[in-house]
């Protein structure tokens, strides 16, 4: 009896352990490359805002004059949720203004973090030669 209580034990504490040792980021929504969202510039048409930032995340049919990119990011379960929002305005179908902000370059932070998180890759031809 005391030996299946306490592998039960055991097993909960394990995986309970598992959500404060795993932090995976998780992004979401549109993350604008700051590069991309400094060539904006006033008077530019819809399909090269388009061509430029991608798809809005909201495109609200209320307001027609106005596209909004929206992306959040979360580290860990119980970390805070931040939310970063680009507005641009539209007269005549002709960007006039943008507002807001976008996350920062994250690709150098992603890939120090993934090393963390995930452990060392292995080069593929590094794994060809462990199996040999």
């Amino acid at each position: 009896m005391h030996h299946k209580l306490l592998s039960v034990l055991l097993a909960t504490v394990l995986t309970s352990g598992c959500s404060y040792l795993y932090r995976q980021p998780v992004f979401q929504g549109n993350l604008l490359e700051p590069t991309s969202v400094e060539q904006l510039q006033a008077g530019m048409d819809r399909q090269q805002v388009l061509a430029l930032l991608g798809t809005p995340s909201i495109s609200d049919p209320f307001h027609h004059d106005r596209w909004d990119y929206t992306a959040t990011e979360r580290v860990g379960r119980r970390d805070q949720t931040q939310i970063k929002n680009l507005t641009v305005y539209f007269d005549n179908d002709k960007v006039v203004r943008w507002e807001g902000e976008s996350f920062p370059e994250r690709d150098a932070q992603l890939s120090r973090d993934v090393i963390r998180y995930y452990g060392p890759n292995l080069n593929p031809d590094d794994r060809k030669r462990r199996r040999q």
